[in-house]
C-alpha cells in the first residue's frame, strides 16, 4: 500500500499530475474496501464498470476541477442516481432518477462516487448501531461504536477508502462520528448546502456535512458544495469567506463546573490539553456559562421537535411500523404525546434561549467544546441504547438550533489510546473562521490521519484575498480581540493581515469614548512614526453599512502603509485630537492597552 497514493486531495492531484490514472484510483478504493473486511461501511456500492466509465469521461487531468478524480462516498439518506436510497430501512427504499443537488455538484467538480454508506436509520441517532444492516466497525478501536448517524461515511474516510464523504447533521451526526474515528467533520452554516434530494430528519435543522482526513480537504468540499438552490426552500445565500484567523481570538469554553465528562478522566484530560493547544496558537480562552446551551440541546428530543422527525416519515411509519428499527420507532413515536401548543411553547423557549446565548457570544469570536463527553463501547450502547446515545449529544444538539457552523477536529489521543477531539463553533456565516482555527490546530498537532497512518500533506499556498472585498485599515477598538471587533465580524468581515503604517502618523487616545478609542492622524514628514494596524475585508455592501455608523471625530480616509499601499481606513479629524493624550510612542493601540494593564 506504500506505493499507492494517500487519499487526500493534494496527494491525489500530485499523483494525477505525475501520470496516475483515475482507473487505478477506482481499483485502489475497492481494494481498500475489501481489505477493511467490514460489510457495514456501505449499504450499496457503485458498479465498478460504470465507475471506470465515469473515470474515462473525466478526460485529461484538469486541476481546475477541484475534485477531479477524487473518490467520495455518500450517506444513504442522500440520493445518488442509479443507486437505491434506503435511509437504512430496506422497506423504505426507492431508486432516484436524479442525483441530490449536492451530489450533482460533486460530480460536476470531477468526483467519483464509490457508493452509499450506512447510517443510524432515518438519521435518528448518534451511535451508528441503529441499522438493520451490519453496523460499521469503528476504524480506530473496534470495541467502540462508530458514532452516528453518519457512521459509514466517517469510517470510509478514516480507513482511506475515499477522500471525502457526505453525511448529514441535525443533532451532531456530522461531528460525533468524526470524533470517534479521529477525522474531520465540517458542519456548515444552515442552508449553505442544498438539501434537495436528502431524506429529511428535522427539516428546519438538517444540513449536509462533510467528512475528510484534513481540514483543508473538508473546506475544498464545502467550496464545491455550497451555493443557493431556488428549489430548496431552506437554501440560503451564505457568503463563504476564505479561511482566515485574526491574530487575537477570544474562544469561549464551558466554565469548569459546566464541563461534563460523565466520570471519564481521559476525556477531561484530552479537552484540557486541547485548550492548552489553542492558547499556544494565540487564543484567549474565556470560561462561559454553558447552561443556556444545555437547555437548548434538551429541546431536540425532550421537546416537540421530535414531532418533526415524525412528520418526515409519518405515512411510512403508520403503514409499516414493524419496518422501523425498534429504538428508532420508540423515539419517533414519542412525538404523539406533544400538541401544537407544545410546539409553540418550545418555539417561545428557544427564542428566549437564543437571546441569552447571543449575549454570551457577543464578546467572543467562537466556541470550543468537546466533540463528545466520553466514548462508549458497542456493548455499553446495546445495554442502554437511549441513555448512551443522549450522552453523545451533550455538546452537539444545540448547534443547529442556535444557527452555529462548526468543525470537529482531532485532538491529541486520550491517555488510553482512544480518539479525542474538539469542535469549534461560531455564528452563522463564520465558516471560514472556524475552518482556519481548526486547520491550524490540526497542523500544530500533525498527527496521523484517521486509521490510515498517513501524515498531513504539505500546506498549500495561502489563498489570495477575496477579490470582491473592500480592505479596511483598523487601528483601535475594532482590532481582533478588542470590544468593537464584533461590529466587523457581525458584518462578515474577514481578517486579511497585520501590518504597519508609514512613519507619518500620530496616535491619540480620544477623550470621553467608551470603550476607549484612538484617533490616527497624519502629520508632517519627520513628525510621525509607524503604527501597528490590521486590515480587514468587507463586502461592498457591508463596507457601506459599517462606514455609515462611524461617529465623529473618526472617519474613513486613505491610510498609507509601510509597503507603499494606500488603503481606506480609520483616521481622525485634527480638531478631534486637540488636548487628547498622544500614545504614539507605544507603536500601536494594542501595545498601549497592554502597557496600561
Amino acid at each position: 500500500m506504500s506505493s499507492e497514493p494517500n487519499f487526500t486531495i493534494p496527494d491525489l492531484h500530485r499523483a494525477y499530475a505525475d501520470g496516475l490514472s483515475p482507473h487505478a484510483v477506482v481499483d485502489i478504493a475497492f481494494r481498500r474496501l475489501r481489505a477493511a473486511d467490514d460489510p457495514g461501511i456501505f449499504i450499496a456500492t457503485a458498479d465498478p464498470a460504470a465507475l471506470h466509465a465515469e473515470a474515462d469521461a473525466l478526460g485529461a487531468f484538469d486541476p481546475a476541477r477541484p475534485l477531479w478524480g477524487v473518490p467520495v462516498a455518500i450517506k444513504d439518506n442522500i440520493d445518488v442516481a442509479g443507486l437505491p436510497t434506503t435511509a437504512a430501512c430496506p422497506d423504505f427504499a426507492y431508486r432516484p432518477e436524479a442525483d441530490a443537488a449536492c451530489v450533482a455538484r460533486l460530480r460536476a467538480a470531477g468526483a467519483l462516487v464509490v457508493g452509499k454508506t450506512n447510517l443510524d436509520q432515518f438519521a435518528t441517532g448518534l451511535v451508528g448501531l441503529r441499522t438493520p444492516y451490519p453496523a460499521p466497525r469503528n476504524a480506530c478501536d473496534p470495541t467502540l461504536v462508530p458514532g452516528g448517524s453518519s457512521s459509514g461515511s466517517a469510517v470510509a474516510v478514516a480507513r482511506g477508502i475515499v477522500a471525502l464523504s457526505l453525511g448529514t447533521d441535525t443533532a451532531g451526526s456530522g461531528r460525533v462520528p468524526a470524533a470517534l474515528n479521529d477525522i474531520v467533520g465540517l458542519k456548515p452554516s444552515l442552508g449553505a448546502i442544498s438539501t434537495c434530494g436528502v431524506v429529511p430528519a428535522c427539516r428546519t435543522l438538517d444540513c449536509v456535512s462533510i467528512f475528510a482526513l484534513t481540514v483543508e480537504d473538508a473546506w475544498a468540499g464545502l467550496t464545491v458544495l455550497a451555493g443557493f438552490d431556488a428549489a430548496d426552500p431552506y437554501s440560503r445565500r451564505v457568503r463563504l469567506a476564505r479561511p482566515h484567523r485574526p491574530p487575537v481570538l477570544r474562544v469561549g469554553v464551558p466554565q469548569p463546573h459546566d464541563r461534563v465528562f460523565l466520570g471519564d478522566p481521559h476525556a477531561e484530560a484530552a479537552f484540557t490539553a486541547a485548550l492548552a493547544d489553542l492558547e499556544a496558537l494565540g487564543c484567549t480562552v474565556v470560561p462561559i456559562d454553558f447552561q443556556p446551551f444545555r437547555e437548548t440541546a434538551a429541546l431536540l428530543y425532550e421537546g416537540a421537535w421530535v414531532a418533526e422527525r415524525y412528520a418526515a416519515i409519518q405515512p411510512f411509519l403508520e403503514s409499516r411500523p414493524d419496518s422501523v428499527h425498534p429504538v428508532t420507532r420508540g423515539i419517533i413515536e414519542g412525538a404523539r404525546r406533544f400538541s401544537a401548543a407544545d410546539a409553540f411553547r418550545g418555539l417561545y423557549r428557544l427564542e428566549a434561549l437564543r437571546r441569552e446565548v447571543g449575549a454570551i457570544l457577543a464578546g467572543l469570536d467562537l466556541l470550543c467544546v468537546p466533540s463528545v463527553p466520553t466514548v462508549h463501547t458497542v456493548a455499553q450502547v446495546l445495554a442502554d441504547p437511549v441513555r448512551t446515545n443522549s450522552d453523545f449529544g451533550l455538546y452537539t444538539n444545540f448547534a443547529n438550533f442556535l444557527g452555529l457552523c462548526g468543525v470537529a477536529v482531532p485532538a491529541e489521543r486520550r491517555r488510553d489510546g482512544r480518539p479525542a477531539g474538539v469542535t469549534l463553533l461560531a455564528p452563522d456565516g463564520a465558516d471560514g473562521l472556524v475552518t482556519a482555527l481548526a486547520r491550524d490546530l490540526q497542523r500544530r498537532l500533525d498527527r496521523p490521519l484517521g486509521a490510515t497512518g498517513w501524515r498531513l500533506p504539505a500546506a498549500g499556498p495561502a489563498p489570495d484575498p477575496d477579490a470582491d472585498l473592500v480592505p479596511l485599515v483598523v487601528v483601535g477598538a475594532h482590532l481582533s480581540g478588542l470590544p468593537l471587533n464584533s461590529e466587523l465580524t457581525g458584518l462578515g468581515a474577514v481578517f486579511l493581515e497585520t501590518t504597519r503604517t508609514r512613519p507619518d502618523y500620530r496616535l491619540y487616545r480620544l477623550a470621553g469614548t467608551i470603550p476607549p478609542k484612538p484617533g490616527l492622524l497624519r502629520v508632517a514628514d519627520g513628525q510621525g512614526q509607524a503604527i501597528a494596524v490590521e486590515i480587514w475585508g468587507l463586502s461592498p455592501e457591508a463596507f457601506g453599512r459599517f462606514v455609515a455608523g462611524i461617529p465623529a471625530p473618526l472617519g474613513i480616509g486613505t491610510v498609507r502603509l509601510a509597503d507603499g499601499r494606500a488603503v481606506k481606513g480609520f483616521v481622525a479629524e485634527a480638531a478631534g485630537v486637540v488636548g487628547a493624550e498622544d500614545v504614539s510612542h507605544h507603536g500601536g493601540w494594542r501595545a498601549y492597552l497592554a502597557a496600561r494593564a
